[in-house]
């Protein structure tokens, strides 16, 4: 991927003396250098060029035109003639090869041929600066940050090598911490040969467009800039079953004999723009923003784009905004920050208004290209200026109400070490597709799916009575701090189950016809991860009273035991659930003493319960203490004859009936008539 432009959008370089450019551009590949190093490099290089050989000047002629792969090729075998002793003219060489290899995408050639130039002395830090790219590119991040150091060390205010070394310090913690994005590689959709820049259409996005250089012609062309057969347009369909089919190349006017890729389209799907690049053999050409008219289901040929009225400027990689209003798109245009970058143009009709450049924020002294324009506030696009993980990073850019752009990096699984880029998104959907040359030992770009899974918030539980039977017509009423405000209706088995957001507070409230309410407090976590809260509700009935269990009293006393404090905060809370509710406190004894002390011990201790709650915060008014001694034994329901064997429904637990049974059955019964309830006595406290 030449400056990851792929093919498609090469750099083009006007001026032609190779020092020159040096010296005086502005732009991306090369960068600005202190004018005396050259001052005194051009006197080597004049000397270089007596003894230059024809393939020498061969190679430079290639390098120029654009033809990096084959200029790279004469570079090597030129490299291999040289002698060692001529160190001057190998570190030109290898500098030269370099840079071809490295803009056809070759990391590891490039890699060679850089350490080469600075083994043989040559007079630009610029290698530095490429051998830290290289490495960044390789994953071998402490390598990188050495380069970039020994760059700023005389280039100080190098924003690509302050920047490289930002991204080698966090690609490894992006590494060990993805996103939660699941990246898969396309199989069906990729072959041996290159696929990039996909691109999403149809009203269900069941159809993907993207550039390829495969090709079952034998006898094609090779593309002497990347070594590659030129790339055409491909479409996948899905079938009625949401099944992508496997690839087609479009047999409409759209493909020719040279390069074209990077499609988009217009909203209503009858308009694809994309990256158009001719050959000349005569000279280098340009590439330029093409569009075609789907008719009678075909594309037809394809038109040139006038943003420009020059044929110089390069345009490239056409985005157009979902509203129809801009073109995005990628330019070397002179007046930029350096290297590619993305501007965008108003759409008026057929014409177009001035270029945009989308500013400092977006663009850098590297590379920013293979804009896609989400809605009118997200754009993502690729680069390689911002700090990243190597190569070309998929990035996110943001724009506030003052028309201020937030970038973030997509981080891995996103992005790799390699060049990612290239992205597009099933509309609102969080899933979508995107190239990488991701684990490709010959630098080939491959289509990849992406998708960052719905994470799903429930809480579910049931609502019983204090048996454990279903609660008959039962809802859950659930307010949040999201907005949320829904009654949901519980099964007839009791259960319910709701799906609720991550990180937000919500209040929840069970009831059914008569039975007194029940509330719960719910924070869901803020991790983004599934969860799933349990969460029982257990309703107190209206009209018949309710042992409160687990209240405990000091032998023989009114005291309450600290292991009651549970239960009774868990009666405060009911009160608090239900403000309009008054209770009678009612403490019952055993047949063992007298009747007058067993009422006055119940009457104390209901008190006791009373004063708890007063003290909890409940008022006095609501409530009411009952001692009702052993005068009113315990009436055998269905739940606790099911608990003891000797027991039956209806059972009454009076003095007469205990003493038929076995000392330790009487115990038992005994335990049970030992208790503390609460019944209602109104629902209109403070009501009037």
């Amino acid at each position: 991927m030449a400056e990851t432009l792929h093919p498609i959008f090469l750099p083009v370089y006007a001026i032609r003396a190779f020092w020159f450019r040096y010296i005086c551009t502005s732009k991306g590949v090369f960068m600005k250098k202190k004018i005396v190093t050259y001052i005194l490099f051009l006197s080597a290089i004049f000397l270089l060029f007596s003894c230059k050989s024809a393939k020498l000047s061969d190679a430079e002629e290639k390098q120029r035109i654009g033809e990096y792969n084959e200029a790279a090729a004469i570079y090597r075998k030129v490299y291999a003639k040289t002698p060692p002793q001529e160190r001057e003219l190998r570190g030109y060489i290898a500098f030269r090869m370099a840079d071809c290899n490295r803009l056809i995408n070759k990391t590891s050639q490039a890699t060679g041929a850089y350490m080469n130039a600075l083994r043989y002395n040559y007079p630009d830090s610029t290698v530095n600066l490429r051998l830290g790219q290289m490495y960044q590119k390789g994953g071998k991040y402490n390598d990188a940050i050495r380069y970039y150091t020994d760059y700023l060390s005389s280039n100080p205010a190098g924003t690509l090598a302050a920047n490289g070394i930002k991204g080698s310090e966090m690609a490894p913690v992006w590494r060990q911490n993805p996103t939660r994005y699941q990246v898969k590689r396309m199989d069906k959709f990729n072959s041996r040969r290159s696929e990039f820049s996909p691109m999403l259409s149809g009203n269900n996005y069941d159809q993907l467009y993207f550039a390829s250089s495969r090709t079952k012609d034998k006898d094609a062309a090779v593309n002497p800039i990347t070594g590659l057969n030129n790339n055409n347009l491909f479409l996948v369909k899905q079938d009625e079953n949401g099944n992508w089919l496997s690839p087609e190349e479009l047999a409409d006017e759209v493909n020719t004999e040279f390069d074209e890729g990077t499609p988009s389209f217009t909203a209503d799907g009858n308009n694809m723009y994309y990256t158009y690049c001719a050959q000349d053999p005569e000279g280098p050409r340009t590439s330029e923003i093409y569009v075609s008219t789907r008719a009678n289901a075909s594309w037809g040929k394809g038109s040139r784009v006038s943003i420009v009225k020059d044929s110089v400027t390069a345009l490239g990689h056409p985005a157009v905004s979902p509203d129809g209003k801009y073109l995005y798109f990628v330019s070397d245009a002179i007046g930029g920050y350096g290297g590619k970058d993305i501007f965008r143009a108003r759409m008026l009709g057929n014409s177009f208004g001035p270029m945009e450049n989308l500013g400092p924020q977006i663009n850098t002294p590297g590379d920013e290209m293979f804009p896609y324009a989400r809605d009118s506030v997200t754009l993502y696009f690729a680069s390689n200026g911002h700090p990243g993980m190597g190569g070309l990073d998929i990035f996110k850019a943001t724009m506030d109400s003052m028309g201020v752009w937030s970038v973030e990096n997509m981080k891995a699984p996103i992005n790799s070490m390699g060049d990612d880029f290239g992205i597009t998104f099933a509309g609102n959907k969080e899933k979508g597709f995107f190239s990488s040359n991701r684990n490709d030992a010959r630098g080939s770009d491959h289509i990849y799916s992406f998708e960052l899974p719905v994470i799903t918030i429930f809480i579910e539980g049931v609502v019983f009575d204090l048996d454990e039977y279903p609660v008959e017509e039962a809802t859950i009423r659930i307010v949040g701090r999201d907005g949320l405000n829904v009654t949901v209706p519980v099964k007839k088995d009791g259960s319910y189950r709701v799906e609720l957001e991550r990180d937000i507070s919500y209040v929840m409230m069970a009831s059914a016809r008569g039975f007194l309410n029940q509330n719960f407090e719910l924070q869901t976590g803020a991790e983004e991860k599934n969860e799933t809260y349990l969460v029982d509700f257990f309703l107190s009935p209206l009209h018949r009273p309710v042992v409160i269990e687990n209240i405990f009293y000091a032998f023989d006393k009114a005291t309450l035991r600290p292991e009651s404090k549970e239960a009774l905060d868990e009666l405060i809370k009911m009160l608090n659930d239900n403000p309009n509710v008054t209770i009678e406190l009612g403490a019952h004894t055993d047949s063992k003493g007298t009747d007058e002390y067993n009422e006055r011990l119940a009457q104390r201790r209901a008190q006791s319960v009373v004063d708890y709650l007063i003290a909890g915060g409940i008022a006095a008014g609501r409530l009411e203490a009952k001692g009702y001694g052993e005068s009113v034994p315990k009436t055998v329901d269905k739940k606790m004859a099911g608990a003891f064997d000797f027991l039956t429904e209806g059972d009454v637990l009076t003095e007469e009936f205990i003493l038929t049974l076995t000392p330790a059955q009487q115990e038992t019964a005994d335990q049970i008539n030992r208790r503390t309830e609460f019944k209602v006595l109104r629902t209109n406290y403070d009501l009037f």
